[in-house]
């Protein structure tokens, strides 16, 4: 009987000790394996972070110089019948559908023969537009152009005036504007006032001094726009469109 219980004691011994040091190994086990997945989620994080800020540079890298080049040789892409269609594919609609990052603003007119993206030779979330007739700006343009600048970081806006403009031309005849037409007119008067003082061709004239003062409001516009043009980040410019030829002249 004691033999038994010494036998039966040595036993037990021998299992607790097998059970502890099973036990310290698979506890060793798992700690290794978490610390193990641990980096590795550690890296995947990482490299995802690093990604999207390399992305984010590669996006927001695009100077007002480099906008309006751009810009500019889509333009004699699309004079010259050499165009390029870029970024109309499905892949960038798969890709932008993601997120957008325009390289330019482009304020212009509502008239259907001056579509921004076929005339500079553009795809899909290359131009961030405002389009209104006689491309006058009112406060919820303005605020949009802002979201582009402040959020969508565009360093680039151009204003584009085109030639024979309705809008501009209505206002330049005068007489009474129906409807919401009145406030259209109201918007260009000032720029077409100027242009009657003016020599030469008083709608072509009337259609520049347009631009020209829609490119000093945005210019004036605080307290988002004026800011940026202060610190040397923002470029706005003016442009005008020949509808004959297709081809896009910066204007002075």
């Amino acid at each position: 009987m004691q033999l038994f219980y010494c036998e039966t004691l040595v036993v037990y011994y021998h299992e607790n000790i097998y059970d502890k040091y099973y036990n310290n190994i698979k506890t060793k086990r798992e700690k290794n394996m978490k610390r193990t997945s641990m980096l590795v989620v550690g890296f995947m994080i990482l490299v995802l972070f690093s990604t999207a800020a390399l992305a984010m540079q590669t996006d927001t890298a695009v100077t007002g110089k480099e906008a309006q080049q751009k810009l500019l040789d889509g333009n004699k892409r699309y004079v010259n019948e050499k165009q390029t269609h870029i970024n109309q594919t499905a892949k960038r609609r798969i890709e932008v559908a993601k997120g957008q990052h325009p390289f330019a603003v482009v304020v212009c007119c509502s008239d259907s023969r001056v579509p921004p993206e076929i005339l500079f030779d553009q795809g899909l979330g290359d131009l961030f537009v405002i389009r209104l007739a006689g491309n006058i700006l009112n406060d919820e343009a303005i605020g949009s152009i802002e979201y582009a600048v402040d959020h969508l970081d565009v360093q680039y806006i151009m204003v584009l005036g085109h030639e024979r403009c309705g809008a501009v031309g209505a206002t330049v005849q005068g007489g009474e504007a129906p409807g919401h037409i009145g406030s259209l007119v109201k918007a260009i008067q000032p720029a077409v006032d100027k242009a009657k003082s003016q020599p030469g061709d008083v709608l072509d004239n009337a259609v520049r001094a347009n631009v020209g003062m829609v490119v000093e409001q945005l210019k004036s516009s605080a307290p988002i726009l004026n800011e940026f043009i202060k610190k040397g980040v923002l470029t706005v410019v003016g442009a005008r469109y020949d509808l004959d030829d297709g081809a896009v002249a910066i204007l002075p």
